[in-house]
């Protein structure tokens, strides 16, 4: 009698398990899902990575989302539904969000993902805005390609 090769005991566990998950599965009551509609539940879906998040402390269902290629991203119901802002500007990619926590209708935003890879985006400065993201004017840095980090002074907000 021949002796079972190693790869053939392999692939015979393999079946033996896979065999059993459907045997010893538990059935699925479709009528648990059948009222399910899809939904849109957040930004991530065209706009691509996720490149930076800041939460306003004092009302934390308050959260923006930078992205790399898709601009920023607001919720005010922690989630719930997302607003686009930063449409209007020459750039789409976030690399840094930042909320003056002292007054957080204050916004700081670094253009140009920070993460190098394949298909990085560039950016075009920084940004601020002093009404929530509605408007925005450039502050400087245009010829910087890549912001990924702002650090606020803790006294001074406009010191960066």
């Amino acid at each position: 009698m021949k002796a079972f090769s190693y790869r053939t005991a392999l692939i015979l566990l393999a079946l033996l398990v896979a065999t059993s998950s459907f045997i010893y599965s538990q059935k699925l009551d479709m009528d648990l899902v059948t009222g399910l509609k899809p939904r849109n539940i957040g930004p991530a879906g065209m706009s691509g990575r996720i490149t930076s998040i800041d939460v306003v402390l004092e009302d934390p269902s308050r959260m923006y989302f930078g992205s790399a290629s898709g601009g920023l991203w607001f919720t005010d119901n922690a989630g719930d539904t997302w607003t686009t802002l930063f449409t209007d500007q020459p750039v789409a990619s976030i690399g840094v969000v930042k909320v003056n926590q002292k007054n957080p209708m204050e916004l700081w935003v670094g253009t140009g993902e920070g993460n190098p890879r394949n298909s990085q985006n560039s950016g075009y400065g920084i940004y601020k805005s002093q009404d929530g993201g509605i408007t925005w004017k450039v502050m400087g840095l245009e010829n910087t390609r890549t912001i990924h980090r702002i650090i606020q002074h803790r006294d001074d907000p406009l010191t960066l």
